[in-house]
């Protein structure tokens, strides 16, 4: 049984000995992760609220600058460390004496405030204790995920190092991957849906995102491989019909956008299945394999892929 076990990972041993000829030369491009201490975060929320202080003694209108975080024109794409915000973004401004703005101000100022307790007292909360503390200020959940990493790329902190939590994929879980790759230098391989959003949370964990660009070089692994769902694989298996989707107008959406994303052109095998995805509209969750047999997951499929060397 030992020989067998060993005989279906061959594929993967070769691929790790590839990887360890190849961590050296990648470790040297990756810039160090140099830790900011609380003291520090502390100090530059307190700037922040002294230019605020310092603009109302003068009668003028306090303003906020944030980097521009939606823009790809921001972000630039290395394929050692994924994308990576620009050294010198364009930046939005949010104003305390614009209608439009107002809100949004007083909401950052507000997660400031919560940010710079928790820092204080070393405790921590998640996004979602944040929205709770002020439900009518805050209007949706939504708008307090996007201001905390607003704030932490104003800050330029890891989010990690404000004590704040969780997002798709969250933070904790790509720390993790990343450390497993540091450390032990092992294959990395992505088991997600056969559909849009699945392959966007493979991305994140392969390139990051836009929204967090700016300290991609310490959650990002590049050598992240796409071991399935495969689109190809719902054909090659005779995955029943029933047992797959159809892919809605949001799908569709989401995957001509991932299309465009510059990272693709170094991925023609990514591209060529999401191609086919667009081709046949249609989706797959990875329990659609049980269609099949009950365990064709764990007993034949992954198995033979890794044997083999089924993935992108």
């Amino acid at each position: 049984m030992a020989s067998q076990a060993a005989e279906q990972f061959s594929e993967v041993d070769k691929l790790r000995v590839q990887l360890l000829n190849n961590v050296e030369d990648m470790t040297d491009c990756q810039p160090d992760d140099e830790p900011v201490s609380s003291r520090e975060i502390l100090i530059r929320i307190e700037n922040i609220i002294l230019g605020i202080v310092t603009s109302v003694s003068k009668g003028e209108a306090p303003v906020l600058a944030l980097p521009n975080r939606s823009s790809w024109a921001n972000v630039s794409f290395d394929s050692a460390i994924g994308l990576q915000m620009s050294s010198g973004p364009s930046v939005s401004i949010i104003r305390s004496d614009c209608p439009s703005s107002v809100t949004k101000f007083a909401q950052i100022l507000k997660i400031l405030s919560v940010i710079y307790r928790l820092v204080q007292r070393n405790s921590y909360a998640t996004k979602r204790d944040i929205y709770y503390n002020n439900t009518q200020l805050f209007g949706s959940q939504t708008a307090v995920d996007s201001i905390v990493d607003d704030i932490s790329c104003m800050l330029k902190v890891p989010r990690r190092s404000l004590h704040v939590g969780k997002g798709v994929p969250d933070v904790n879980s790509r720390l993790m991957v990343r450390k497993l790759w540091d450390t032990l230098h092992i294959p990395i391989f992505a088991l997600v849906d056969a559909d849009p959003h699945g392959i966007e949370i493979m991305c994140i964990y392969k390139y990051g995102s836009v929204a967090m660009s700016f300290e991609a070089h310490s959650l990002t692994v590049p050598s992240v491989m796409w071991l399935g769902l495969l689109p190809s694989d719902l054909q090659r298996l005779w995955v029943p019909e029933d047992a797959l989707i159809p892919l809605t107008k949001r799908d569709e959406s989401k995957l001509s956008s991932l299309l465009k994303r510059p990272y693709l052109s170094s991925q023609p095998d990514w591209q060529k299945e999401m191609e086919l995805m667009q081709q046949t509209r249609v989706k797959a969750e990875i329990q659609s394999l049980a269609a099949i047999a009950p365990d064709f997951l764990t007993s034949i499929y992954l198995p033979n892929k890794l044997r083999y060397g089924g993935w992108v």
